[in-house]
């Protein structure tokens, strides 16, 4: 019985205001003319928020010649198109520079959210 009051506490405290929960974001950084940018669009980019990877880390674009957002906090600086940053509340906790085609894409990204400690039944 105590483990189920435990889990409906923490469901509970979770649905509070006030209550900070982790949120994760998927950026993708591009540029115009990218072919490879271009795959992804034409290979991913369609099923990826309908997936359970796509509905735990949303995805998010940027130019690669713009600024890097304010709220976006970054391990290096970005050189290549497309690259993939795995953003915990906004901070970097992994990246895929480049994009290896659609057989690898869904295993890396599993790599990356297994490393950040996120669980997600993987779709690919």
């Amino acid at each position: 019985m105590r483990p189920v009051l435990a889990s409906l506490f923490v469901i509970a405290l979770m649905a509070l205001p006030g209550v900070a929960r982790a949120e994760m974001t998927l950026l993708m950084v591009e540029e115009d003319g990218c072919m490879w940018c271009a795959r992804w669009d034409a290979e991913i980019s369609e099923i990826y928020p309908k997936t359970t990877e796509g509905q735990t880390a949303p995805l998010r674009r940027i130019d690669i010649h713009q600024a890097t957002p304010d709220d976006i906090t970054l391990k290096k600086s970005l050189y290549y198109t497309p690259t993939f940053v795995l953003l915990d509340n906004g901070a970097e906790v992994g990246r895929i520079e480049g994009y290896p085609g659609e057989d690898f894409f869904w295993g890396l990204l599993g790599t990356l959210f297994r490393d950040a400690g996120v669980s997600v039944e993987t779709s690919g």
